[in-house]
């Protein structure tokens, strides 16, 4: 049922999203059109009025993307000199930039170069001014991708999460294996004060008991008198080596432990020993299930064992009730930290086209933004390029957000 729900949350994000995108020009250009779009000699977007046409692509063979430019009149090309061009982009989030062209290349094959790269994703407005004999000529249009609007309640109703991008305390982890066992300090042997015979038994090995309780009554040896032998703690009896007509003697008659005071102990090799010291932080997951502590390590054992590991115990804050002695479990010891100033939930984290994304959000849109990555640590990957800080972008199920643009088909192709 949860995956039904899931599925038809998807269907009615994808049918009710607007996407903003329009088909992609192809070839060694880059430019985004609307349907039924003109194209040029150079695979650009042909802007034209009477006869004079301006021809505008996004050139990003083996350079930086950057517009380049061509003019033409009644189809004849055009020197450099003749004509001007300047660029106008307005992104998402209101940031405009303007392009300034100057000559490049040689006759015939010269062109107006913009002098600046345009940056990732190419998504904006663009408003085109040029100008050629004393004449002012300006077109304006859409230039999308990887971007849809989606109304705030359907992304809300489909577990859409938003988040802020900003500074985060990356750390490193050691995987380590081992067992849960019983906390020592919550285990208790229990022998007679005084030898004699025993007359009563209170408790069965599994009982539950509390602290004070009889475990059993000792007739002694000495006054002949029956004295009580209570439990020094609450717990359980693990251990029951007395029955009624024996002799108790100085042996252990009973063992009681707390079953819910319980340790991880775990294994760690002595070329990693170094790393984890006491009071590290440590996350335990059992072996055969989802149950999850959070503890401290508490002692790390300065002997190898048989297999040539360390014993590393560690104190569980709290735990589940499947957490029992003898359960194989799962560490993730903090051996390392460091502080970074910006970072992502790699939840978040999606392909696109050449790139890994994140989706950021502004108003009732959301389009790629195309990140360099450094080093991961857990849930978090550092950004060295391609967000700003403060960036709300989509944290869980960015994937819906994914399948609405790629349903435009309107991605630029590269």
């Amino acid at each position: 049922m949860k995956h039904l729900t899931s599925l038809m949350l998807c269907l009615a994000l994808l049918a009710c999203g607007k996407s903003e995108q329009a088909p992609a020009a192809k070839g060694g250009g880059h430019e985004a059109a609307a349907p039924e779009v003109i194209k040029g000699p150079h695979r650009g977007r042909l802007l034209s009025e009477g006869p004079f046409a301006i021809e505008l692509a996004i050139f990003e063979t083996g350079v930086p993307p950057e517009f380049r430019a061509w003019a033409t009149l009644d189809g004849k090309p055009l020197a450099t000199r003749d004509f001007t061009v300047t660029v106008e982009t307005l992104r998402l989030g209101d940031f405009r930039q303007t392009f300034v062209f100057k000559p490049e290349g040689s006759a015939p094959d010269d062109f107006l170069r913009a002098q600046a790269s345009v940056h990732e994703p190419h998504s904006f407005d663009v408003t085109v001014t040029a100008e050629h004999a004393g004449k002012r000529y300006q077109w304006q249009y859409q230039s999308y991708e990887g971007r849809t609007r989606i109304a705030t309640n359907m992304a809300d109703s489909a577990g859409v999460k938003i988040e802020t991008a900003g500074s985060a305390m990356l750390t490193e982890t050691l995987s380590l294996y081992g067992q849960i066992v019983q906390n020592p300090e919550r285990s208790r042997e229990v022998s007679a004060r005084f030898p004699g015979a025993i007359r009563s038994v209170a408790k069965a090995l599994g009982e539950p008991v509390k602290a004070g309780e009889t475990l059993a009554l000792i007739e002694s040896n000495e006054s002949l008198r029956n004295y009580a032998v209570t439990a020094p703690i609450s717990g359980m009896v693990m251990r029951r080596d007395a029955n009624p007509g024996e002799q108790s003697g100085n042996r252990v008659l009973f063992t009681i432990v707390d079953p819910a005071s319980v340790l991880a102990e775990l294994s760690v090799f002595p070329k990693d020993r170094a790393k984890v010291v006491p009071g590290a932080a440590v996350k335990i997951r059992l072996a055969d299930g989802d149950a999850m502590a959070e503890g401290t390590v508490t002692r790390v054992e300065v002997q190898a064992g048989s297999n040539q590991a360390v014993k590393v115990r560690v104190a569980l804050k709290s735990t589940a009730a499947s957490f029992v002695a003898g359960s194989f479990v799962h560490g993730e010891v903090v051996v390392g930290s460091r502080e970074v100033p910006l970072a992502v939930k790699t939840s978040g984290l999606q392909p696109f086209r050449d790139f890994t994304v994140v989706y950021a959000q502004i108003g009732d849109s959301y389009e790629v933004r195309m990140l360099e990555l450094g080093d991961q640590r857990g849930d978090m990957v550092e950004v060295l390029g391609g967000l700003e800080p403060g960036t709300k972008y989509v944290t869980e199920n960015s994937y819906l957000i994914k399948a609405d643009i790629e349903k435009s088909a309107a991605s630029h192709d590269h």
